[in-house]
This record gives C-alpha cells, structure tokens and sequence, in this order.
C-alpha cells in the first residue's frame, strides 16, 4: 500500500493508459471471437483447448523469464493451493471461456460482453447469500440499473419480445456468473505467488482438460487464412498480450483505476461491432449499455475504495 502512495503522476498515468490498452485488446478480441465462432464455424472445444494450451505455454514461458526460478513449480508444493488452481481452471477459466463462446455464438458478442461485464454484480450478491455480507444502499442502487440496463439492452426497447434469443442470453448470465469465479477463486493464490503465474498454470491445466476431451491435434478442422489470422489474433493479442499488459498496469497503478478502465472493453466491442460486423444498433440499446458499465462502475469503485 505504501509503494502505491509514493506512485507519482506520472507512472499512474503510464499505469492507466497499460490497463486501458488491455482492455481495449480485450474488446477487440470479443469481435474477432464473433468472426470464429459464427462465420469461421470453428468447433467450441477445439478452438478453446488450443486457445488455453497455446495461451498457457506462453504465459509460463515468459514467467520463466520475468519471475524468480524458485517461484515457478512453489503452487504445487501446497496441496490445497494446487486444489484452488485446478478450480480456478475448472470453474474459472474453462467454464467461463466455454459459456462466453456460447454465447457470442448464439447471439452476438457486444450483448455477451455487455452480460460478462456484469460479474462484479456476482460477486456482491454471492458475498450476500453465502457470507452474509451486508446489503448497502450502493449494491441495490447498483443491482436495480444494470436490470434496467439489461432489459432495455436484450429488448431495444420493446419489452413484447428479446433482441437476442434466449439461449444467448442464458449463456450471457453464465458467463458473468463464471467470470465472478474467475476473479474470486485465485484471489489469495495471486497474492501469495504472482498472476502471471497463476493465470499461466491455469490456462495450461485448462487446455489439457480440454485435450482430453478432444484432442487439438487429431482432426484439426480446416481453415482459411482469415480464420488461422482470427485465432491467432484472440490467442496473442486477447489472450496473452491483454494480461500481460494488465499484469504490468498493477505495477504502475492502483485498482480503483484498473477498475475504471474495464468500462473501455464492452464499448470497444460496442463500437467495433459497429463498424466491422453491420452490427444494427439503436439508442435504446446504447442507453441499456450505458446504464449496465455505469452501475458496475459505481459498485466496483465503492468496493475497491472500502478494501
């Protein structure tokens, strides 16, 4: 805490510009994913366990050269910490790449991003009905503007009929519940041994997961060039490059404006969508999505100023 107080104007200003980047790269990679998912018609498992074993590899190898050496086998010395990364792997990370998949491929991805966003709102009602944590104004002021942003995001507007089908949006609900996960889960393992490293073993164990079900290498479907630039694109650019500009950003600032710049990534993927995907757009809906990023913002900044 006394290193962030010493941060001068103009590291935080380095910091915030390094989180905003990564989220911009997450916003990005949610269009590409519409691309992979429904135009590319790649197979959910196989893109997801190449995506986290590629991903994973990377991330470990750079660790290797960034972190102490005594620091990179330290996790699976503890066994309940080895308990909590392969959750963190199951329910975190692999439940929550395969939901927001679905759901971009069933709908589109500014809606899945939109409801992956809400995962702070998650996690304060999971800190209410498992840890009794008390109700204050600011979570139910919070709670009631994202469902009136999200109505009015699913509907346009017209509450007589949804603007996505249903599938899309119950796989858009489980993607923020698993995004909730995902940053709950390996809260203390990151603290005790270091993200990169954390999110490296996550991704690797994830993959392997997935190779289990399906191979990646057996019967590999064929792909364009667009499609091998599209996954690539997701795998290094939304994947390995967003987290470690992320990573670094912590280093630089503090997390109150970390959280600030998470609104960059549904507007990113608003926009992008936009331009790119003929996305048709109204104001209704842009209004619903206003209303859902100022909602999280609020609670997440009331959260992060009260730790």
């Amino acid at each position: 805490m006394e290193e962030k107080n010493k941060l001068t104007s103009g590291t935080l200003r380095r910091g915030f510009w390094l989180a905003f980047a990564a989220s911009s790269l997450w916003g990005i990679s949610g269009v590409v994913m519409q691309l992979v998912a429904k135009d590319f018609q790649l197979p959910a498992v196989w893109f997801i366990g190449t995506r986290t074993t590629v991903a994973g590899v990377l991330l470990l190898v750079i660790s290797l050269f960034v972190l102490p050496k005594n620091q990179f086998f330290a996790i699976f010395k503890n066994w309940k910490d080895t308990l909590t990364l392969v959750a963190f792997s199951v329910f975190g990370l692999l439940a929550n790449m395969y939901t927001f998949f679905y759901a971009i491929k069933t709908g589109n991805s500014s809606t899945a991003t939109i409801l992956q966003y809400l995962s702070p709102l998650f996690i304060m009602v999971g800190a209410v009905l498992f840890f009794h944590k008390k109700v204050l104004r600011v979570d139910v002021i919070s709670f009631v503007l994202a469902l009136i942003g999200v109505v009015l995001l699913i509907t346009r507007g017209d509450i007589s009929h949804l603007s996505i089908p249903v599938s899309s949006l119950l796989w858009g609900i489980a993607s923020g519940a698993t995004a909730a996960l995902y940053v709950v889960i390996p809260q203390k393992l990151i603290a005790k041994y270091n993200g990169l490293l954390i999110t490296g073993w996550g991704m690797l164990i994830a993959g392997i997961i997935f190779n289990c079900i399906r191979p990646i290498w057996v019967n590999p479907p064929k792909m364009e060039t667009n499609a091998i630039i599209g996954v690539c694109a997701v795998i290094l650019i939304g994947t390995v490059g967003a987290f470690l500009l992320m990573v670094f950003s912590t280093k630089y600032t503090t997390a109150a404006t970390v959280s600030i710049t998470d609104a960059v990534q549904p507007f990113v993927t608003l926009i992008l969508s936009i331009l790119f995907l003929s996305y048709d757009v109204n104001f209704i809906e842009i209004l619903g999505a206003v209303i859902v990023v100022f909602a999280i913002y609020i609670l997440s900044r009331y959260d992060t100023g009260n730790k």
